[in-house]
């Protein structure tokens, strides 16, 4: 109980810029809640500084919907705080209209700060086998749908929502789009020390992104990560200091709409693929042609040729050293600030 209240009142001291009530959450022992759900429910719809829901160890079992702005999901380990959940895309779409609980974590608030936790999506892996399903929506004459165990499964997916941060966390599912941070007018995603597993494109965010010393972990799939920058052309995916690992010949990226790539000070491992960061075939419009761009990137057994550095082929040429979030928010947001310690 000491160790608690010690934890608490640290939590309390260590939120920069502002200090209010902790609400703890756990599956068993004192606390306010046992379900983060009825925790995030119990908020008002915003506030002027972020509310912290500390979640102690343990395993939920549930799909989280916020809705609300100004939150901190903090975990109590990111190895032993899990949250995880069951969902096919594919099945779910039959059913609905859209992705707004297609995922374990699913948010459409904005300034949400997750950390440390692991967010699994684990329906590949506990399903290794297809599985026939009727869907009234599918194109066929017969309506039955395949549901694949590799096919799309999110562990996070924004809607309309901005100014996410996801701090020491782990995001893992077995199939594609793990990690969807979505608004491409308007996103901005900043992702520090975490670790993310999945199939194709498993980190795939659309607007302006930011991950720092992050590691890649490629299950399935045709690319680890991609990235939609098609509403504005300053809208970017920086990734820097960050570890690409997977199976054997697994590829490091695609996109298929206008995409704007930075990869400064990556390490990839020996397996991967000899190929670039590819245009998939596509009826889409590229405005602003290819953008990829890397520095002091480097594999494991030896470099391929084509991640050699080019920073200074971009339109608007940046240093390497000036690459930093300030570089990809600008005035906008610093999600470096109000970080509980």
């Amino acid at each position: 109980m000491k160790t608690i209240v010690a934890i608490i009142l640290c939590l309390s001291c260590c939120v920069q810029g502002f200090a209010q009530k902790i609400i703890v959450v756990a599956k068993k022992g004192k606390a306010d809640f046992s379900t983060i759900q009825g925790a995030i429910n119990s908020l008002t719809d915003s506030s002027a500084t972020p509310r912290v829901i500390y979640i102690k160890n343990g395993v939920y079992n549930e799909k989280i919907y916020i809705e609300k702005h100004q939150i901190i999901l903090k975990g109590e380990s990111n190895t032993q705080t899990i949250i995880t959940n069951s969902i096919a895309r594919e099945e779910w779409r039959c059913m609905h209209n859209d992705d707004w609980g297609v995922a374990t974590v699913n948010i459409d608030g904005n300034d949400i700060t997750l950390q440390n936790l692991t967010i699994i999506n684990d329906y590949g892996l506990v399903n290794q086998q297809n599985k026939n399903i009727y869907c009234s929506t599918d194109t066929t004459a017969t309506k039955i749908k395949t549901i694949k165990p590799s096919g799309h499964q999110m562990a996070l997916r924004t809607m309309a929502a901005t100014r996410l941060r996801a701090i020491n966390c782990v995001f893992k599912a077995f199939g594609g789009d793990t990690v969807s941070p979505w608004n491409t007018n308007f996103g901005m995603f900043y992702f520090k020390d975490c670790a993310m597993y999945g199939g194709v494109d498993f980190y795939c965010p659309r607007g302006w992104a930011y991950a720092e010393n992050c590691t890649f972990n490629a299950l399935v799939g045709d690319a680890a990560i991609w990235h939609d920058g098609s509403a504005v052309k300053d809208s970017k995916t920086v990734l820097k200091n960050c570890t690409f690992k997977g199976y054997n010949g697994f590829k490091l990226g695609r996109y298929h709409r206008d995409a704007q790539f930075y990869l400064i000070d990556c390490l990839f491992d020996a397996n991967m693929a000899d190929k670039d960061i590819y245009l998939v075939p596509t009826s889409n419009t590229i405005q602003w042609g290819r953008r990829v761009y890397y520095f002091n990137c480097h594999k494991k057994g030896g470099d391929y040729t084509w991640f050699a550095n080019n920073l200074e082929t971009a339109e608007n040429a940046v240093e390497a050293k000036n690459i930093n979030v300030n570089w990809v928010f600008g005035t906008h947001w610093n999600p470096e600030i109000n970080i509980v310690k």
